[in-house]
């Protein structure tokens, strides 16, 4: 409707004090502020493992862990979240690259993290005194505010995959940071303390305190590649998965996101789901291909990619494959706004991912 130009002018000035008060009217915002679904910045993308490994060596010859800081670590930069070095927005991915006989030094950070190892024997990570060694497919936690360190007493180089709460801690702008106070590394307690005592889903009889973040420190491969196959012997397929849990409350072993282990096998594709939240994928062993919402991504062993929040999600192995999951669903549920659906009809492929999409 027409207004007169007093009344339009009054108007204009009613923004232009609104914008001086540091004021939005909520009128102005469209859908943009609450679209009808989910509209995430954050793009179906992927990292190839060939040059992940290929400059993680390069950055291992030419940085030392001196000139790189406390890590030697390549942050997985999403491209729709404005060069912010992070793989979504509520979620840190990267590869960590040690070289032989080579040691990291202990700190402490409010971010809660997990280590899925890739390549390497002879390394461990100290948590809070405990020595977790670390071989290929294992999983291992270094929760929020714990002392960790990392020692590579082999010749050859480790690498293994970093996820992190980091963007969320950031965004809630409530992060510490703390080197270790007395010497580069923390002593060692022992090894495999956490999985002497609750390695197989037991605990000590006794008061125990119920932490909100796992006593289990480390998951071993050998134990998920058993599940996982009983899970497909038992008739499950095209897919199946577990869980990483706390043994003692059976909550998510990081309290912010999941970990999760699938296993694909070949001979059909899965039907699209779609959730809120984002999701990191890492290619564990095996290849295949997985659309997300219509961008093809042709996987294999050591390749990481995402999908965002209510992205459509498919999957199809060519040869069977283990895929390690870090989500963010986790927040969704504890705040009561997570839901998911499968849809009835496979999707439409309209690009192949190239990595250089705009």
């Amino acid at each position: 409707m027409a207004v007169g130009a007093s009344v339009q002018h009054e108007i204009d000035q009613l923004y232009l004090d609104l914008e001086t008060s540091d004021l939005q009217p909520l009128w102005t915002q469209g859908p943009a502020l609450q679209p009808f679904q989910p509209a995430p910045r954050t793009k179906a993308w992927m990292w190839e493992w060939e040059t992940l490994v290929a400059l993680a060596q390069r950055a291992g010859k030419l940085i030392t862990i001196d000139r790189g800081g406390d890590r030697r670590v390549l942050s997985m930069v999403n491209p729709g979240l404005g060069g912010l070095p992070f793989i979504t927005p509520t979620l840190w991915g990267a590869i960590q690259y040690l070289n032989g006989h080579e040691q990291a030094p202990g700190h402490r950070h409010t971010a809660g993290a997990v280590r899925f190892v890739l390549q390497g024997e002879g390394t461990w990570t100290t948590v809070n005194g405990d020595a977790i060694d670390m071989s290929p497919g294992d999983l291992i936690l270094t929760p929020s505010w714990h002392w960790h360190d990392h020692t590579n007493e082999s010749d050859d180089a480790m690498v293994w995959f970093d996820g992190l709460d980091l963007p969320l801690v950031y965004m809630l702008e409530a992060g510490f940071f703390e080197p270790y106070p007395v010497e580069e590394l923390q002593p060692v307690r022992g090894h495999n303390l956490s999985e002497k005592l609750y390695g197989n889903g037991t605990a000590p009889i006794g008061p125990e305190e119920r932490d909100v973040t796992a006593p289990l420190l480390v998951y071993r491969y050998t134990h998920s590649d058993r599940r996982l196959s009983a899970l497909v012997e038992m008739g499950g397929g095209p897919l199946v998965g577990i869980e990483f849990l706390n043994p003692l409350t059976g909550s998510n072993a990081i309290p912010t996101f999941s970990n999760e282990m699938y296993r694909l096998v070949p001979g059909s594709r899965t039907m699209p789901v779609r959730k809120v939240g984002n999701s990191v994928f890492l290619v564990f062993k095996g290849s295949g291909t997985s659309i997300v919402d219509g961008k093809r991504f042709d996987w294999r062993q050591g390749d990481v990619f995402v999908a965002p929040s209510w992205a459509a999600v498919e999957h199809e192995a060519s040869e069977q494959a283990d895929l390690f999951v870090i989500s963010d669903r986790p927040i969704m549920q504890a705040l009561g706004i997570f839901r998911s659906e499968t849809l009835d009809d496979h999707q439409e492929e309209v690009s192949t991912f190239s990595g250089h999409d705009s």
